[in-house]
């Protein structure tokens, strides 16, 4: 899968997502190796954003493979499992990262 597919399956989630209840949460996603690519995704307002640019004022960073960020997003890669067997990894506040991955879900 190409970074542009990745970003068009992210978006469609983000439109899916209800974050009414959600703070504000800026995480960058880094994602590795061959179709690898930065990107971020804004909670904000109630709504969710995703865009295919660096954050600099982010809550967190995540990294991982692109085919383990799709498990993760399809919901079948646990994040706390990947997160304790280094196939996720997160730079910053741990607590936004899981935030993030609850509204995943």
């Amino acid at each position: 899968m190409t970074f542009e597919e990745i970003m068009t399956k992210v978006k469609e989630k983000a439109k899916e997502v209800d974050a009414s209840k959600a703070d504000f949460l800026a995480v960058q996603v880094n994602l590795t190796g061959e179709n690898g690519g930065v990107f971020y995704v804004e909670v904000k307002d109630g709504k969710v954003n995703a865009e295919p640019y660096e954050y600099n004022d982010r809550s967190c960073a995540i990294t991982m493979t692109p085919e383990n960020f799709m498990k993760f997003l399809n919901g079948k890669l646990d994040p706390i499992l990947a997160f304790t067997t280094g196939k996720l990894k997160v730079e910053g506040d741990v607590g936004k990262a899981l935030e993030f991955s609850k509204l995943i879900k």
